[in-house]
C-alpha cells in the first residue's frame, strides 16, 4: 500500500511498473488517471490549483486505501495526488490496485477514486478569465461514492 501527496509531476509508467516489480502473483492491474481539463463548462481554464491539509489528507487517503484492502483481495495499491498549480493536460491523481483477478482490481480502483473525490480534504481553484474560482463539490461525485456505502 502506498499513499503520496506531492507537488512533482506523476510518472504514470514508473508508478505502475513499480506495483508489478518482482510480482508473479498479480493477474490484474487497474488504474485511473485524473487529468486537468481545459474547460469548465463553456469557459476555458488556464490552470488549476489544489490545496490540502498536510497530515490529515495523507491519513484520510491511507484510511480509504486500507478500506479497499478490507473489501477486496488486493496485492498492492497506490494513491498519488498532486497539489499546487497545474496546467491543462497535467496529471492530478493516479490510483491503482492489483489483485490475482481483474474484477477485484477494477472494483477497488473505482472505489478508491470515488471515495477520494468525496472524503479526502482537497480544495480546488480553477483559473478562468484571469481570476481563481473555488470549485464546489459535485452531486455526481456524491452519487458515485454512495454506491460503495455498506
Amino acid at each position: 500500500m502506498a499513499v503520496r501527496v506531492q507537488h512533482e509531476p506523476i510518472d504514470i509508467g514508473t508508478e505502475l511498473t513499480a506495483l508489478l516489480h518482482g510480482r508473479t502473483d498479480i493477474g490484474g492491474l487497474a488504474s485511473f488517471t485524473g487529468v486537468v481539463r481545459d474547460r469548465s463548462g463553456d469557459e476555458p481554464i488556464t490552470a488549476m490549483t489544489l490545496e490540502h491539509y498536510p497530515g490529515m489528507t495523507e491519513a484520510r487517503l491511507a484510511a480509504i486505501e486500507a478500506e479497499a484492502h478490507r473489501r477486496w483481495p488486493l496485492h498492492t495499491s497506490l494513491i498519488v495526488h498532486r497539489v499546487g498549480r497545474m496546467l491543462p493536460g497535467e496529471v492530478i491523481v493516479l490510483v491503482a490496485a492489483t489483485s490475482s483477478h481483474r474484477a477485484a482490481a477494477l472494483d477497488a480502483t473505482a472505489f478508491l477514486i470515488d471515495w477520494l473525490k468525496t472524503r479526502a480534504p482537497f480544495w480546488k481553484a480553477e483559473e478562468i478569465g484571469g481570476e481563481a474560482r473555488w470549485v464546489e463539490a459535485r452531486a455526481a461525485d456524491d452519487t458515485a461514492a454512495a454506491r460503495w456505502e455498506r
